[in-house]
């Protein structure tokens, strides 16, 4: 099943791009947030996908979030999708975007799909079977996390928001060791994590469980943590009326000396 939702998952990002090369609307949801003709595209192909290959799971969408709690809390598995992560990038065209396809088993995401259509790039992370990256219509080829190096020796790289920054996360910043910090929009901010290119990424401002379980899904796959940023506990989907995430950060391990900085960020 792995090979056809990945198939299917280019071939809703191949109707994206389309639409990104032309030019298209862009509406304003009740939630202030842009939405473009290609959020809906890739969303009814995403849940067609699904609905084909595994019609007894149920399926949350950020363009279907109206399903009550009372309902969802039932649900032991079900999928969880963005169909366009990032779309105020798809809006600047720089390429920054994603379709986020993720597996919820018990809170959990198990199995996860990030493809971003511009960059050719697909990460895919399934638990006890680890993580993996495709580039221009290649093969899979493994990825992982890695050691976090001393940062006298090689600058930490850090992951920020390409459009949400906050006062935390700079306060976070002042409080590390050498770094280095590197913009990005999108869920691609896990998945360098996921592959080694980056340390860490904490997201000291808003997000919903569908901007993240997909990339998270790969993140532990390739073996490293989606932790809250309050409790440092994994974070966890479908628990509660909101489907909005609490900060978090994304590291390959821990280590002491970004949770301190983490913590007095979070005091200010």
């Amino acid at each position: 099943m792995r090979t056809r939702l990945v198939e299917g998952v280019h071939a809703a990002g191949r109707e994206v791009i389309s639409i990104y090369e032309r030019d298209f609307n862009v509406e304003t949801k009740d939630d202030k947030s842009p939405l473009t003709e290609a959020d809906m595209a890739s969303h009814h192909a995403l849940v067609d996908l699904l609905e084909n290959l595994a019609p007894e799971v149920p399926i949350l969408s950020e363009e279907s979030a109206e399903i009550p709690f009372a309902t969802r809390s039932a649900w032991q598995r079900y999928w969880l999708i963005d169909p366009l992560d990032g779309t105020k990038e798809f809006i600047k065209k720089n390429g920054e975007f994603t379709l986020n396809v993720a597996l919820i088993e018990a809170g959990e995401p198990v199995f996860g799909i990030v493809h971003a259509p511009v960059l050719d790039a697909t990460w895919v992370g399934q638990q006890g079977q680890g993580a993996w990256k495709q580039e221009n219509g290649g093969a899979l080829h493994p990825i992982q996390v890695r050691p976090l190096p001393e940062p006298e020796q090689a600058p930490w790289q850090v992951v920020g928001s390409r459009s949400h920054g906050s006062k935390e996360f700079e306060a976070f910043r002042a409080g590390l060791p050498a770094h280095e910090c590197v913009s990005m929009g999108s869920s691609l901010k896990l998945c360098l994590v996921a592959e080694g290119k980056a340390d860490l990424y904490p997201r000291l401002a808003p997000t919903s469980e569908w901007d993240t379980a997909a990339a998270q899904a790969v993140v532990t796959a390739a073996g490293g943590q989606v932790l809250n940023a309050h409790t440092l506990e994994p974070l966890r989907c479908n628990q509660q009326e909101s489907v909005l995430n609490p900060f978090f950060i994304v590291c390959g391990q821990r280590d002491e000396r970004w949770e301190t900085a983490l913590r007095a960020s979070l005091k200010r």
